[in-house]
């Protein structure tokens, strides 16, 4: 059986960018799991399964239908508890919501900002009107506007990785001596970062950037299959 995923893409479809989307696909590359990737561009998501999602990514396992990366973690652990656990038992799967929560209140809104042009650009037109229309809407201001604010979050991103800088200075991962699902939530917003801008978030010598490099060699080197911009 071939699974596919359903992952956001812009000109070039070799280059998934969604944070969400490389949260999955090393979750798959954890239990093992064989995939396929299917691009697919902004306006294209309404399209996908018959209407099945609003949002990437989108797994389709056999006949099963599951999008939301933490969804489909859960999916996977409960499918495949024979496989490498992506949680460790419930710790870990309260972990991961709290590591989520932060990612995605303190890290993407920093990292939307500093790379709202670079995302715009890389987009076909039609999903260019798209992205614009929406991403107006949502931060009340002209992206260019919102491409300014991000300057100073550049300044700032890195003390927002302090509570993660913390924790590695007493083992290699979230997970402990091994990566699970927790590392895979950051580690998607910092690839997401690394794929559509040229804008350098982590420092090198720093423990996150040696905890960053860890997680692009995991299962065989996945995260490296798509380079930097």
């Amino acid at each position: 059986m071939t699974r596919k995923l359903y992952a956001l893409s812009g000109t070039d479809k070799t280059r998934p960018f969604s944070p969400h989307v490389w949260k999955t696909k090393l979750s798959l590359a954890h239990k093992g799991l064989p995939f396929d990737v299917t691009p697919v561009a902004f306006t294209e998501i309404p399209k996908l399964e018959e209407g099945a999602t609003k949002i990437v990514p989108l797994l389709r396992d056999g006949d099963k239908l599951v999008s939301d990366s933490f969804d489909i973690a859960l999916y996977l652990e409960k499918t495949y508890p024979d496989r490498p656990t992506l949680f460790a038992g419930e710790g870990g799967r309260a972990m991961a919501r709290f590591v989520e929560g932060w990612s995605q209140m303190t890290l993407h809104p920093a990292i939307g900002r500093i790379a709202i042009m670079d995302i715009h650009d890389r987009l076909e037109p039609v999903d260019q009107a798209y992205f614009r229309s929406s991403r107006e809407q949502r931060f009340g201001r002209p992206l260019e506007a919102v491409a300014e604010s991000g300057r100073a979050d550049l300044e700032t991103f890195s003390a927002k990785l302090e509570p993660l800088r913390h924790m590695l200075k007493f083992q290699p991962f979230l997970g402990g001596d091994g990566p699970l699902f927790a590392d895979y939530i950051v580690f998607g917003a910092l690839q997401w970062a690394r794929i559509v801008s040229t804008h350098r978030l982590l420092a090198a010598g720093d423990v996150v950037s040696d905890w960053f490099e860890r997680c692009l060699d995991l299962h065989g080197g996945l995260g490296r299959s798509v380079t930097a911009a």
